[in-house]
């Protein structure tokens, strides 16, 4: 079930470590390969012997070994899951500030696959409000949260802390890498990033947006096992490696034909690009000099792209566009929806502070024709992304 998949098992300083034995037992049954990288103070807990055994590698626990060193970039780029269980309160809050004393902290920091975490600790650490706040911060960086359980706890207390049950940790496991196949099959076009509309060799009009969100979601898509084709307009942020076919562009005219070129192709078709709404009528071919007070510039529309998709798109085919607006955010979204021939809208709004161009987090509101609204608190843009993946994926499948 699990067969040729690489996970890390990260284990720190909790009594819960003992569980940690079986749980490796039930991912290398199913035919997982995993490494299992501990804290210092984890094998206090749980013996590197026996984890070294059942894993058939060496258990890795210090930056430096005598005169090696352990490559925390290759490992953290080595897995598809990395799997820290049980997580204690102080590797918690280590994590969400970015600390990095241990091996476990540099795999973490260093890692480009999903992050799933077993909290376990004592119930009233579980409650803090410190506590409460890290768990909602590692959430909001799109990491999987498992939940506690509730019952007899190390202290002689009964509670809420009690790790998962090694059999519910592993079944998360599996449901997680079934989830990566949810689009497997399913071609995927997405637009993101802003369009110039030039008016001299120097100068252009174009806007704020940093690609951030597109690119967010074109990743979530190729994670679930999509064929993605990324249309990017100028942006500098860095593409995911699992986002294989990008075609970047500069103008609004660019991006039409790029996407009546693929579309006729495409399942799935998400337009997250800020295109612009205007563009000279006449771009000279030479920078404009500063001779006069003032500057006139004639402007004309651009080809509004999601209408001109929304004509051509067929039954099998989702059209999800996005509106980003500054005042009546749900009166224009939902004007959107109706004009473009989309299946989706999604709005976001300038007005909510931490939501639109540059930022890290967003804000959005899903709606569907027949007036269904959506709406989702501030997350990361990767949780966001996560968060439209899934909802089309419940669309197309109920």
């Amino acid at each position: 079930m699990l067969q040729g998949k690489k996970i890390i098992l990260g284990i720190t300083g909790s009594i819960a470590a003992y569980k940690s034995i079986l749980l490796l037992r039930l991912l290398k049954k199913a035919g997982a390969d995993v490494k299992v990288v501990m804290t210092p103070s984890a094998r206090e807990f749980a013996s590197p012997l026996v984890l070294s055994t059942l894993s058939g590698s060496r258990v890795v626990i210090e930056l430096t070994d005598g005169n090696s060193w352990e490559n925390h970039v290759a490992l953290g780029r080595w897995a598809d899951l990395l799997l820290i269980a049980p997580l204690s309160c102080n590797s918690l809050s280590k994590m969400v500030i970015g600390q990095c004393d241990n091996l476990l902290l540099a795999v973490y920091l260093s890692a480009n696959c999903p992050v799933m975490i077993a909290p376990a600790m004592d119930t009233d650490m579980w409650v803090h409000p410190a506590t409460k706040n890290n768990i909602h911060q590692l959430a909001q960086r799109g990491h999987l949260v498992l939940p506690v359980e509730k019952g007899e706890l190390a202290s002689g207390l009964t509670g809420e802390g009690r790790m998962s049950e090694p059999e519910s940790i592993y079944k998360s496991v599996l449901e997680f890498f079934i989830s990566r196949e949810n689009f497997k099959g399913k071609t995927v076009l997405i637009t993101a990033g802003p369009t110039y509309e030039h008016i001299d060799p120097v100068r252009f009009i174009g806007n704020h947006s940093s690609g951030k969100m597109g690119i967010a979601i074109a990743e979530a898509f190729a994670g679930q096992g999509a064929d993605v084709t990324l249309i990017l307009g100028p942006s500098s942020e860095k593409v995911p490696a699992l986002v294989k076919q990008v075609f970047r562009i500069q103008s609004a005219e660019e991006l039409r034909k790029q996407c009546v070129k693929h579309i006729s192709r495409k399942d799935i078709i998400v337009m997250a690009a800020a295109v612009a709404d205007f563009k000279p009528v006449k771009t000279s071919l030479r920078k404009i000099k500063k001779e006069s007070a003032e500057l006139m510039i004639q402007l004309e529309p651009t080809a509004d792209v999601l209408q001109e998709l929304g004509k051509v798109k067929k039954k099998n085919q989702l059209l999800v566009g996005f509106a980003l607006e500054t005042d009546q955010e749900e009166a224009n979204a939902l004007k959107k929806l109706n004009s473009k021939g989309a299946d989706l809208i999604i709005l976001n709004s300038l007005q909510e502070e931490g939501a639109g161009f540059g930022t890290d987090t967003n804000k959005i509101t899903i709606f569907e024709k027949g007036g269904k609204k959506t709406s989702f608190p501030l997350k990361t843009k990767a949780a966001v992304a996560a968060d439209i993946v899934a909802y089309i994926q419940k669309k197309l499948h109920g």
